[in-house]
């Protein structure tokens, strides 16, 4: 490895860069992933009832080329870098004019400042590509879920698979921890939920909530689980009971909590020593 790729600077501004481009293409995924379940469980469907498959057109996360949603023109090279062309075309189509949402550069920003915080705090080595890797699949999560309140097995399972790979190797925690977390993670919310269920009738929360706090309990070990689930609970509760009261969602109408643990799971990544003294020292321990 040459030392320039090791300076602290360079590192920093590459891994931004690369972040910036990654999260280009979690827009992709966020909008494309959910319709291709979509298209496999039509399909399913139909096989199942001995019909005819639909004839939907090829969708994958590379097929077809992004193109604008209003006019369809297929969206050139030059109008799709990451935040800069947002802003030179001031969020506007450059063929039709239309709007586009601020939502993709925002998730360009926020991953490409996910990366370089990743960076700062690991420095060149195993523990950064997990980070990235982790903060990336955050990211996607968490804009599905606001979108669908789905939280795909595609990503949920392998999430969970690779904190368990990493920690083989104890790069966040050991790896008894880290399985103990994958179990505990998902028996917990999994119990929250029958119990919810058998109360009221009703289902509290979706099977792809249990298995990211699994793969959250993977990556970081079982010790993480307690202030996840306080720190996710916290913030959904509040941000819920704020939009109740502002009237922009009934009470009846369910709200995504993966992006909720997705932040609390960020938080650990980033804070999670101090965190954990701060928390333990509350609770008198």
């Amino acid at each position: 490895m040459s030392e320039a790729f090791q300076t602290p600077l360079f590192l920093m501004t590459a891994v931004t860069a690369l972040g910036l481009i990654v999260g280009s293409f979690l827009n992709v995924v966020i909008y494309r992933l959910p319709k291709m379940m979509e298209q496999g469980w039509r399909r399913e469907c139909c096989e199942f009832l001995a019909q005819d498959a639909p004839n939907d057109p090829p969708l994958s996360l590379s097929v077809p080329n992004s193109s604008c949603r209003d006019c369809g023109t297929a969206i050139k090279p030059w109008h799709n870098i990451p935040v800069i062309s947002f802003l030179l075309l001031r969020g506007k189509c450059a063929v039709c004019g239309s709007s586009i949402s601020w939502r993709y550069p925002a998730v360009e920003f926020a991953t490409g400042m996910l990366s370089l915080a990743a960076a700062m705090s690991f420095g060149l080595g195993w523990e950064l590509a997990g980070a990235l890797a982790l903060c990336w699949c955050l990211v996607a999560l968490t804009g599905i879920d606001i979108d669908t309140q789905l939280l795909p097995d595609s990503i949920t399972l392998p999430l969970v698979w690779a904190g368990i790979a990493f920690n083989v190797f104890g790069v966040f925690t050991d790896l008894q921890s880290a399985v103990v977390g994958a179990m505990l993670g998902y028996l917990v919310l999994w119990s929250v939920f029958w119990l919810f269920k058998l109360v009221t009738g009703k289902d509290g929360m979706g099977y792809g909530d249990f298995k990211l706090l699994a793969a959250l309990g993977a990556w970081f070990g079982w010790q993480s689980l307690p202030l996840i689930i306080v720190l996710s609970s916290f913030v959904g509760a509040a941000i819920g009971i704020i939009l109740v009261v502002a009237k922009r969602q009934g009470r009846d109408i369910p709200m995504p909590f993966g992006p909720y643990l997705a932040g609390a799971g960020l938080l650990w990544l980033f804070f999670g020593d101090w965190l954990n003294a701060y928390y333990l020292n509350i609770v008198g321990l």
